[in-house]
């Protein structure tokens, strides 16, 4: 694992909390970055979705994704990917852990995060 972990999502989201609680408790350090705030870049979604996949990084089981028009639902190309994520950032599955492991690492799971720690 890197010295320091970046973590993506948003600071009221009860999974990225845990994820924060989770790091704190085993003395992993970390930075957080709010979607809300700092708009996560379209160079930064590419090697994102490069490494894990759009159908992957982006989360179609939230409010976000739901209420979006059909017409917006099938993206075709990545410049369609990157313009919903840049009109709905909490499209982004959450949290997105960069630097605990060699790729980036979506989502929270106990489990998964003790492993990657060793």
């Amino acid at each position: 694992m890197s010295e320091s972990v970046v973590l993506y999502g948003l600071k009221k989201c009860s999974t990225c909390v845990k994820a924060m609680k989770w790091l704190d408790a085993n003395d992993v350090p970390y930075t957080f970055i709010d979607y809300r705030e700092q708009p996560v870049d379209a160079k930064t979604l590419k090697d994102w979705a490069g490494q894990a996949g759009w159908d992957k990084l982006i989360n179609r089981a939230s409010m976000t994704w739901r209420n979006l028009p059909e017409s917006q639902k099938s993206p075709a190309s990545q410049e369609d990917y990157l313009a919903l994520v840049a009109d709905h950032p909490t499209l982004v599955k959450r949290p997105v852990a960069v630097g605990l492991a060699p790729n980036i690492v979506l989502g929270f799971s106990e489990k998964k995060y003790v492993e990657l720690k060793g």
